[in-house]
């Protein structure tokens, strides 16, 4: 169906101001998401306005160039599929910051970018080695869905009481933008910038009320641009820009966490870019050759000194709705992403967003996340007692169990390493549903159907 649409099939190449301005649309629909996650842990490290911005150059050089690795044929799917920020990164990094923030945001960003280098080549391992059919036998909506839930649900102290709350009214206007451009508005490029255009009249709103004085220096509200003049126009963040990467396995097991949900969900995403593109669903090899490439990338990734990256399900959205589902176009604004890295005073206005618009964004956001595996769980019988008892255990172990164990790090550390690896794990939220979930689910017998394996 979906190859009547198609304007350009994945191996066809447009012209050359077709190719641009399509590919230019494929970084502004990825734009505010992937943005948005070192918006995160930027101030969660302590970094000031400046690092902030040079942090975001990084990540925009790492995503250009996990998307032409993933868009290869022999590398990556070979899929017109574009790389971005990964939101199931958040819990596990927090975790990091958490153990090491008081030595700094440099300190922080090495034991990251070590965790995503380790954790990274693990994965490309699993894919490379194609044993991902293996480990799908395993994972079924019922772990899935749990897993992903947890994710979202347990963000909402992030954006609501770490953004949000420090100014409603400026969180408020983002919401009820986002709502109106992406369910009520019938403009389509509405409805595909709902995200960035409302993060944009947010933004204004607060800039015209610092200019007029509304929004004094210490407001949360506030914008200062002092921090755009004084960045250069152009400059090159390079390899290893917070010092050399720091392995420990404390930061290791918690990062397992994200690459677990970053291949569960890049497997969908294969299948969706697929269909859209026209294209069968994806051999086995081409899955393998995906995930192998996710690895590869968050390695690379963890080297620039960004964050991890996985496949984005906002621009296979994209592909529909254009029927542009060419692999140079997709390309093309991968080497967008990689120029726009190089112009630091983009990075520097991007992190003067304050801390209000960020939280609104993030409210819309991160509860599509968890509503997403909810989603996810509709594939599986959840009129069955057995997945409904499965799911409602492991999504409370989710939400409960991390805070407990947070309290009891000294208790968990003087264990010695495999206590520093449980703590790291079992902090995690995500990474307490999966394993909850995938327990019951592969030890109490269940149909395919019932597990919501019958369609695969």
């Amino acid at each position: 169906m979906a190859s009547k649409n198609l304007i350009y099939g994945v191996d066809d190449k447009p012209p050359f101001p077709i190719m641009v301005l399509a590919g230019f649309q494929h970084v502004l629909t990825l734009f505010g998401a992937t943005t948005l996650v070192p918006l995160i842990f930027g101030p969660a490290m302590g970094m000031t306005t400046a690092e902030i911005g040079f942090f975001i150059s990084c990540v925009y050089l790492a995503m250009g160039i996990a998307t032409l690795i993933q868009t290869h044929p022999r590398l990556g799917s070979g899929l017109p599929i574009v790389q971005g920020s990964s939101f199931s990164f958040i819990p596990p990094i927090m975790t990091i910051i958490a153990a090491y923030g008081a030595a700094g945001p440099a300190a922080v960003m090495q034991h990251v970018g070590g965790a995503l280098i380790a954790g990274g080549i693990l994965l490309s391992i699993i894919g490379y080695s194609r044993i991902v059919g293996v480990i799908r036998k395993v994972i079924t909506p019922i772990v899935i869905g749990p897993t992903i839930m947890a994710i979202g649900f347990s963000l909402a102290p992030v954006a609501i009481q770490g953004n949000a709350a420090n100014y409603w009214p400026i969180s408020l206007i983002v919401v009820v933008c986002v709502f109106f451009f992406s369910l009520m508005s019938k403009n389509k490029y509405f409805n595909i910038f709902a995200i960035l255009a409302s993060i944009s009249i947010a933004y204004l709103a607060a800039l015209a009320g610092s200019l007029l004085g509304f929004f004094p220096s210490e407001h949360p509200a506030f914008i200062n641009l002092a921090s755009v003049a004084d960045a250069p126009w152009f400059r090159f963040t390079g390899i290893m820009p917070w010092g050399l990467p720091k392995f420990d396995i404390l930061s290791f097991g918690a990062i397992i966490a994200g690459f677990f949900a970053v291949m569960i969900e890049s497997i969908g995403d294969y299948h969706s870019c697929s269909y859209v593109a026209g294209l069968p669903d994806p051999a086995p090899a081409t899955i393998n050759r995906g995930i192998g490439a996710e690895g590869l990338n968050c390695a690379i990734a963890g080297a620039l000194g960004a964050v991890a990256t996985t496949s984005y399900t906002e621009n296979i959205g994209l592909i529909g709705l254009t029927g542009v589902a060419s692999r140079w176009v997709v390309r093309t604004g991968a080497i967008l992403l990689i120029l726009m890295s190089f112009v630091g005073k983009i990075g520097a206005l991007i992190a003067t967003i304050p801390s209000p618009v960020i939280g609104g964004a993030y409210i819309a956001l991160f509860g599509i996340i968890g509503a997403l595996g909810i989603q996810i769980l509709l594939r599986a019988d959840m009129t069955s007692q057995r997945n409904v008892l499965i799911v409602g255990f492991a999504f409370l172990m989710a939400l409960g169990l991390p805070g407990w164990v947070e309290a009891q790090k000294d208790a968990f550390f003087s264990i010695g390493i495999i206590g520093q690896v449980l703590w790291a794990i079992m902090k995690t939220p995500m990474a307490v549903a999966g394993i909850c979930a995938a327990f019951w689910d592969n030890v109490i017998p269940g149909t395919l159907k019932e597990r919501g394996l019958s369609a695969q």
